[in-house]
């Protein structure tokens, strides 16, 4: 992997015959590299403010997925980010459509970030937030009985009433995030925030990702640009009505390897 943005002195291409023309250039990267390259923002003098950053992989012509799923689309390095950006985050918010469509389980605790994630006074893998507005989900799946840290069902305050109770059986811990039956993305937020979690990471899907970036409560996106072309009628990473106005992000990062890029943009 080399580093195309920022430019420093390891940004050069390697030389012909694949040698690395600097130090870092072209050669895998540590999971510990990977970290401080995607580290949340330190807090400020108030404490730390909740910072919400997605992560998703995109189609040269656009595709969010292949056949319903992300990972067609997808690379080891890719997977390797994907993997480095959940240990960094104390949440994961997902839609409940990909959570059935992508067959989710309860996040893992790895022994290469224990000891990152103690100093920061983080559990031991990150909790998984689960946006329904119906409650529509296999609550006897591990994501919800045998998960490392509670599993997050957020909801409005107007859900069916039966459905929660299913999921409190479960072991689910259901948080109120609207007054309505849907959620409000920046109610949710400040839910997440309420309990702890201020480090928020969303892997979608796109019809999620669309409603944060509509309610303008986006910061970061970590966008893996895949070199294929797939054509057909897939999502695009963001689904959903359009905003009034463009959002503009802007570029933090860029890392490359085998054709992918790893981009990082910041609310601008």
């Amino acid at each position: 992997m080399r580093r195309l943005f920022p430019v420093t002195d390891e940004t050069a291409a390697p030389a012909p015959g694949g040698a690395s023309g600097e130090e870092g250039v072209g050669r895998e990267w540590g999971l510990a590299e990977l970290a401080a390259a995607y580290a949340y923002p330190e807090p400020g003098a108030g404490g730390p403010l909740p910072w919400l950053r997605a992560n998703m992989v995109s189609t040269l012509d656009g595709a969010a997925q292949h056949d319903g799923r992300s990972q067609p689309i997808s690379s080891a390095t890719d997977m390797r980010i994907f993997g480095t950006l959940r240990a960094l985050a104390d949440v994961v918010v997902v839609g409940a459509e990909t959570v059935r469509q992508e067959g989710y389980r309860p996040a893992r605790a790895r022994a290469e970030f224990a000891a990152m994630r103690e100093a920061a006074g983080q559990a031991p893998a990150p909790a998984i937030a689960v946006v329904t507005a119906s409650l529509d989900l296999d609550f006897s799946l591990p994501l919800f009985t045998s998960p490392l840290v509670p599993t997050l069902v957020l909801t409005g305050a107007a859900a069916a009433a039966d459905r929660v109770a299913t999921a409190e059986k479960a072991g689910a811990r259901v948080v109120t995030a609207g007054d309505g039956i849907g959620v409000d993305p920046a109610r949710a937020v400040q839910a997440l925030a309420a309990l702890g979690h201020t480090r928020l990471l969303t892997e979608g899907g796109p019809r999620l990702l669309g409603q944060l970036v509509a309610a303008g409560v986006l910061d970061e996106l970590c966008l893996t640009v895949s070199p294929m072309l797939t054509a057909g009628g897939a999502q695009r990473i963001a689904g959903g009505p359009a905003v009034t106005v463009p959002r503009r992000f802007a570029l933090v990062s860029m890392l490359e390897e085998d054709g992918f890029l790893f981009t990082r943009y910041g609310r601008s």
